[in-house]
């Protein structure tokens, strides 16, 4: 396998992801971003902590879509994030999420 090869392998795996998501982005209310990955949840709770004057967030999910090229099977029952890093949540409107 060449440096083309793979090159076409990945593209051709993120078009899947794409359809997918395209998919199943209206089974779900909330996208979440976070410095790792992208979700599709129906489920959200976000908690702010402190430890040692140090601030982290502790996300927890629940029925949910993972945006990951590798994995076999993306949709999983819950998912918990701990993290130092920006946490972006938002609610999708229903009408926003009409993709062609």
């Amino acid at each position: 396998m060449n440096v083309q090869d793979l090159e076409n392998y990945e593209s051709d795996l993120e078009l899947q992801l794409f359809r997918e998501y395209r998919d199943v982005v209206s089974l779900f209310t909330y996208v979440v971003e976070t410095e790792r990955r992208f979700y599709l949840a129906n489920q959200v709770d976000l908690q702010v902590r402190s430890a040692g004057g140090e601030v982290f967030y502790e996300l927890r999910l629940a029925d949910v879509w993972v945006w990951d090229i590798y994995r076999s099977n993306r949709f999983v029952r819950s998912v918990r994030v701990v993290t130092f890093k920006d946490v972006n949540i938002e609610e999708l409107n229903k009408q926003d999420i009409s993709l062609p």
